[in-house]
């Protein structure tokens, strides 16, 4: 259990309160001029949407003046990692958005860093995960899908759109175990981004796809796929026609969460600047319009307490990896 460090707790509540009340505000609303979002991953994948949600929400809300958005893809979110850290001086405007991933990455070795090498700035939201069929596939639930794995695993590949032993490989692993079959008999197949994973699915090389919730909505929204299992306890409003896993018998849930991190040595008045943004965001009719287009959670922990969180978390996944064989 992470000791809060009240310090630092009374040293961000000033700094905040510098924020509101300094010159920094063009006006009553406005708290920060500009946000440069750097975005781990390729267009169409969830990092790149919440990212470019969030954009919206600060600017058209008056919060931020304007927004600017860089897509460093590579080695799973580790090449934009190693550039915020070792850019760091110059990068303190900039908000890199991440999420579960960047703990698995880190348990398993694909980058050397972790959540600790960066300023801990705001957990924002959560995303649940969901299994994806073509529109046209003869597979319709997760009846289907399971009985066509326990026939031939090796001809039911699964897909999705991050490295192996990441979050949609460790989602599909979940659920196939939950649905009484061996997840290291899954073959799961990767794709750097969501939109070369979704035209693998397209084309047939994989038999389902695993990835965020938000993701599914807009394909299926677009007539591409079928969702054919949520990992929520319930059906989810923002598209309540998709079944979840527990109502079909597989017994498992899970949300992503998303939020952004700085550069490490980030100005404690800059930090607090980004938090007070991100923190009256939530209260806008604009973040409304883009959580529920989106079908995301509210999850908002800041500083320690996203600390505290991602902390609990790392040792969860990590537990459960190991079980599942990826450690």
């Amino acid at each position: 259990m992470l000791t809060l460090n009240m310090t630092r707790r009374m040293a961000l509540a000033a700094a905040a309160a510098f924020a509101l009340t300094g010159p920094t505000l063009a006006d009553d609303t406005q708290v920060l001029d500009s946000v440069h979002f750097l975005i781990p991953g390729g267009a169409g994948g969830g990092w790149d949407s919440t990212a470019r949600g969030t954009g919206e929400a600060l600017t058209k809300s008056g919060l931020v003046g304007t927004a600017s958005y860089e897509n460093l893809s590579g080695g799973g979110g580790g090449k934009a990692l190693n550039y915020l850290i070792e850019n760091a001086e110059s990068n303190h405007d900039t908000l890199m958005v991440n999420s579960t991933p960047i703990i698995i990455r880190s348990l398993t070795g694909v980058f050397p860093q972790s959540f600790r090498d960066l300023t801990l700035v705001a957990g924002t939201i959560g995303d649940y995960a969901a299994l994806v069929v073509h529109a046209d596939s003869d597979i319709d639930t997760m009846e289907d899908l399971v009985t066509r794995f326990a026939d031939d695993p090796n001809a039911t590949a699964i897909g999705g759109g991050s490295v192996p032993g990441s979050m949609d490989h460790l989602v599909a692993a979940m659920t196939m175990e939950a649905a009484g079959q061996d997840p290291l008999q899954m073959k799961y197949i990767p794709y750097d981004a969501g939109g070369k994973a979704m035209a693998a699915l397209l084309s047939g090389e994989i038999a389902a796809l695993s990835t965020g919730f938000s993701e599914a909505v807009a394909l299926a929204e677009a007539g591409e796929v079928k969702i054919i299992g949520v990992t929520s306890d319930e059906r989810v409003p923002a598209y309540d026609s998709a079944p979840t896993m527990k109502e079909q018998g597989i017994d498992t849930t899970f949300v992503n969460w998303r939020g952004f991190f700085g550069a490490p040595g980030l100005p404690e008045e800059k930090l607090a600047q980004y938090q007070e943004a991100l923190s009256r965001m939530y209260d806008t009719e604009e973040w409304e319009t883009v959580r529920a287009r989106n079908g995301w959670v509210n999850i908002h922990n800041l500083g320690d307490d996203f600390q505290t969180f991602l902390e609990n978390q790392e040792k969860q996944i990590g537990d459960l990896m190991k079980k599942l064989g990826f450690l």
